[in-house]
């Protein structure tokens, strides 16, 4: 079915170029061009042109017959003169969108003639004295590689009764929209019986994209469900192009985001701090705090914590604190000659170390014992609670003094600024292309890791 849906979106682009490139086509497939034109474009060569064509045919063979001089020569010479007057003056390739290309044919014949006015031009081209002074062969040479390729791109294209030109292409794509429509309904019942609360109309949401398939008009964006189609199908492999996409597309957002938010933030702190909201509302003495349950979490935290270091950690930990305190004491005391001299004495040897292991077991084990006789204590907590207390009460005191408040909010306020101007500054150095290289890298990075453990 990709491959059938692609089939369809070239037949369609094909189409779509048709009219526009047609004069490609014609010098690539001439009777590929010229056939399609007929059956399904309503095409058939200009009366005008053709007969112009025609006319120089029959010189051609007439020329063959009885030579230039002659009055039957003279005769289609003259002809061609005509049609070329009307050609010009009435413009045959109008219709067509081909203006441009009877200029070209205008402006060669101007050339080779070197004559400034397209009447005179196609007047002395087709003229036994021109033709003789240049040479026969040469002159129609000429025309034939220079001009009739373009007269023959020209044509005429038939309209409907609603006024539109002749378009059959749907007795094609009829038949992969049928197709299409029948694969969707069927892929809908499916998904509608497989999966239990699915919807018909949110199984059709499942692939909307399928849905260009359908249409008969705006062709190009079929573009769409075939590549997904193609990708899926493994017939080609889009997830390097999607990935880059993604994440630049994302970097870029984020980037833009996080500026937004974060220069959104500090202006909004500043105006507070400028206003003098955020120092009311901080230092305000009896400011309303929603309790939900008449207890300090702070506090709470804090013993928990507490707790937790007195009772099991120090415990663990006292065999490398001992460790560590008797080996400073004992460099310490090494560098003291009194030290040395009593190692030295008979009967001392190792007594000052084991006095000094002594020393530091006892000292940790009355640190411990007073710490946890500090968790366990009430009176403790509660004179704690009161210092904490007294202290915040005592700084918003001293810090409520107008002239404190006003130098206060002006260092805030140029601190935020200072930070929102080096914050932008930071940011508009940040290569986004470099960000977007980093992800990819960190991707690469990532899927190599699941290869690996996939494998």
């Amino acid at each position: 079915m990709a491959t059938i849906a692609l089939i369809s979106l070239l037949l369609a682009a094909f189409d779509l170029s048709y009219i526009p490139q047609r004069s490609f086509y014609l010098r690539q497939v001439p009777e590929f061009t010229r056939w399609y034109g007929e059956r399904f474009k309503g095409i058939e060569p200009h009366r005008a042109t053709e007969t112009y064509l025609n006319t120089v045919d029959q010189l051609k063979n007439q020329v063959a017959q009885t030579g230039l001089r002659s009055s039957e020569v003279e005769q289609l010479l003259s002809r061609l003169r005509v049609l070329s007057d009307e050609m010009i003056d009435e413009n045959p390739f109008d219709e067509a969108g081909l203006t441009g290309t009877l200029e070209r044919i205008k402006n060669r014949v101007r050339i080779v003639t070197e004559q400034e006015s397209s009447h005179r031009a196609f007047n002395t081209f087709w003229s036994q004295a021109y033709l003789s002074q240049v040479g026969w062969f040469e002159a129609i040479t000429f025309f034939d590689r220079r001009i009739r390729p373009l007269m023959a791109t020209n044509y005429y294209r038939s309209s409907g009764e609603n006024g539109a030109f002749t378009d059959l292409f749907w007795q094609i794509d009829l038949w992969f929209i049928g197709l299409f429509g029948i694969e969707f309904l069927v892929r809908t019942f499916y998904l509608n019986r497989r999966y239990s609360g699915v919807t018909w109309f949110d199984a059709m949401l499942w692939r909307w994209y399928d849905v260009f398939l359908l249409l008969p008009f705006w062709r190009w964006l079929r573009v769409i469900p075939v590549t997904v189609r193609l990708h899926q199908s493994w017939l080609l492999n889009l997830e390097p192009i999607r990935t880059r996409i993604t994440h630049g597309i994302v970097t870029s957002f984020a980037v833009e985001l996080t500026e937004t938010v974060i220069l959104r933030l500090i202006s909004e702190l500043q105006d507070l701090v400028q206003e003098g909201k955020l120092t009311r509302w901080l230092l305000r003495p009896q400011r309303q705090y929603i309790d939900l349950n008449n207890q300090s979490e702070v506090a709470m935290i804090a013993g928990r914590l507490t707790s937790v270091l007195v009772s099991q950690v120090m415990p663990k930990i006292r065999p490398d604190v001992e460790a560590l305190v008797n080996h400073s004491l004992d460099r310490v005391l090494r560098q003291n000659p009194v030290y040395a001299r009593l190692q030295q004495l008979p009967g001392i040897g190792n007594l000052p170390a084991q006095l000094t292991e002594q020393l530091v077991a006892e000292v940790y084990q009355t640190i411990y014992n007073s710490l946890t006789a500090v968790v366990n204590d009430p009176e403790t907590e509660k004179l704690t609670h009161t210092l904490l207390q007294k202290f915040g009460e005592t700084f918003k005191a001293e810090v409520r003094h107008e002239k404190t408040l006003k130098e206060l909010e002006t260092l805030v306020t140029t601190l935020l600024e200072e930070i929102k101007i080096n914050y932008v500054d930071r940011i508009s150095e940040l290569d986004s292309e470099g960000l977007r290289q980093q992800n990819y890298q960190l991707y690469e990075i990532v899927q190599g890791n699941r290869r690996l453990k996939g494998s």
